[in-house]
């Protein structure tokens, strides 16, 4: 483990009763959610041509969804595959429908969803609350009831909405709107927000009553990069307000402190383990963003430890707390 705010940390499952709570109750996500996302490893990389391994595609998706299954982590409990940001074209077609890119996608996200979906895993997209997503394609702003239905029509299983490009107090009233459409299509879907990073970053306090009722998982904070720095950046930001997030997670809705990064080039064997352990006892989302084809065998048998992934996945959903460091060495329960 590292020093500073990672070092160990302990998790110690205890017969604490979750108090009841008014939430969103879709009957999804009552463990934390499971699978891998293309962002934080394959960004916006939509050069095909130069990049065609990488590139943001359903080549990418389809390799991806085999090697989940070959490789055990489908069997081990990672279920969702899902495409960040730059799938689509940079216009909307002439009814108002987002439309993938035909050249990364030419067989159309419905065709690519029901691939997934033989494999035995779930579907998953992203889009923003603003006028454009973070890259700059088309947002969802006054097109919330057409892409909830397109979301559904496609067979999608999980949506990451975004909040570029939109005011952080406004946008909230879009998030709930968009999750009552979502459900009026009769289609379960995930809901991740991102609401609260963004209003955190203008030193506002979200309101965990409204998200609970609104979303099944949140961005609690900037997104994780690369590198050892990075996550222990996130880490500081969840002890720093354990008191004030941490009674808000549990079955059905949970803070996400965003993917786990393990298996890229950011991370040394033991800082693997050190953000593992974390986010474990975090009760944190595990999205995995790497390349599948290039995992070491070591790093994979850390995400497809039973033990760990089974207290990540405790039915009672307690977020766990850092109660001590000593030494610099942290312990939380």
């Amino acid at each position: 483990m590292s020093n500073n705010r990672m070092g160990l940390w302990v998790y110690l499952a205890s017969a604490l009763v979750l108090g009841t709570v008014s939430c969103l109750d879709n009957g999804l996500a009552r463990t934390p959610p499971m699978g891998w996302m293309t962002w934080e490893r394959f960004r916006c990389i939509t050069d095909c041509k130069k990049y065609p391994d990488e590139c943001i595609s359903e080549q990418l998706i389809k390799r991806t969804a085999d090697l989940m299954v070959s490789e055990g982590y489908l069997a081990a409990g990672y279920d969702y595959i899902n495409i960040d940001d730059c799938w689509s074209t940079h216009a909307r077609d002439s009814e108002g429908r987002l439309v993938p890119d035909p050249d990364r996608f030419p067989s159309g996200m419905k065709n690519l969803s029901d691939y997934v979906h033989e494999k035995g895993l779930k579907f998953g997209l992203y889009q923003d609350i603003g006028t454009n997503t973070c890259m700059g394609y088309p947002g969802m702003k006054d097109h919330l009831e057409i892409d909830a239905q397109t979301f559904a029509d496609w067979g999608v299983d999980f949506i990451k909405i975004d909040g570029c490009y939109a005011d952080a107090i406004q946008m909230v009233d879009d998030y709930i709107i968009f999750g009552d459409l979502m459900n009026k299509t009769g289609r379960p879907i995930l809901y991740s927000c991102s609401w609260p990073a963004y209003q955190e970053e203008k030193d506002v306090i979200p309101d965990y009553e409204t998200l609970k009722k609104t979303c099944n998982m949140w961005r609690n904070w900037g997104d994780i990069e690369d590198s050892h720095s990075s996550v222990e950046t996130i880490t500081a930001y969840f002890s720093d307000n354990q008191d004030r997030i941490q009674p808000h997670s549990g079955p059905g809705h949970w803070n996400d402190p965003d993917t786990l990064i393990l298996g890229n080039y950011g991370l040394s064997y033991e800082q693997s383990k050190s953000q593992l352990a974390v986010w474990t006892c975090l009760a944190a989302p595990l999205l995995l963003s790497n390349d599948l084809a290039t995992v070491t065998p070591d790093v994979r048998e850390l995400l497809l430890n039973s033990e760990i992934i089974a207290v990540n996945q405790d039915p009672l959903g307690i977020q766990g707390l850092m109660i001590k460091t000593d030494k610099r060495i942290e312990v939380s329960y």
